[in-house]
């Protein structure tokens, strides 16, 4: 969370500095404006993860074809190297009931199904939030809306990617895990 606030904070202070610089605005406007995009990216992509959180499981399940990972969006997840920094990704399920910071119950077949619904929930809420972030431009005045929203809906697509791809790179490995517990569960209630 300590780095996703750094690079918001570094952000808002280099858009401003820049803004007031080339005095695209009076500095208290830029610095209002500044912080007005901020707090409404956070506002808007928490109302896409408040809306995504009450939509039916049933549409995130584990075989949904419009959540699958294919090989070569793996290999690119290889390529990436998302496995070593993933961890460091802010996770703020916890606030809609569901942490998926850490695996809990690795045995329980219902738990991993439950995880890998909310990896999906997740996955189409920041890439709503790719889009979505970039409405502000359309109410802020003048050259504002290109010197100060756009930048701040930039950052906003950044730190939603970097979720998506975590995300997309754990749910196959949740897959392959639970098809172990479901065969395991299988070999052991057949003996």
């Amino acid at each position: 969370m300590k780095l996703y606030l750094t690079v918001i904070g570094i952000a808002m202070l280099c858009i401003s500095i820049l803004n007031i610089f080339f005095n695209t605005a009076a500095w208290y406007y830029v610095i209002i404006l500044v912080v007005v995009c901020t707090a409404l990216q956070f506002a808007l992509d928490g109302m896409v993860a408040i809306l995504i959180n009450k939509l039916p499981d049933k549409w995130f399940g584990v075989d949904n074809p419009w959540f699958r990972v294919s090989e070569t969006e793996r290999k690119l997840y290889k390529k990436f190297k998302v496995r070593n920094w993933k961890d460091k990704v802010w996770e703020l399920g916890g606030l809609g009931g569901f942490s998926k910071k850490n695996l809990s119950q690795p045995g329980s077949p219902e738990y991993i199904e439950k995880f890998i619904i909310e990896c999906n929930k997740g996955v189409l809420t920041h890439r709503l939030s790719y889009l979505i972030g970039f409405l502000p431009m359309l109410f802020i005045p003048n050259v504002c809306s290109v010197s100060i929203a756009l930048p701040v809906a930039v950052v906003n697509l950044f730190l939603n990617i970097l979720p998506t791809l975590a995300l997309r790179y754990n749910t196959p490995k949740l897959k392959a895990m639970l098809q172990r517990v479901n065969r395991k569960s299988v070999n052991i209630s057949t003996k």
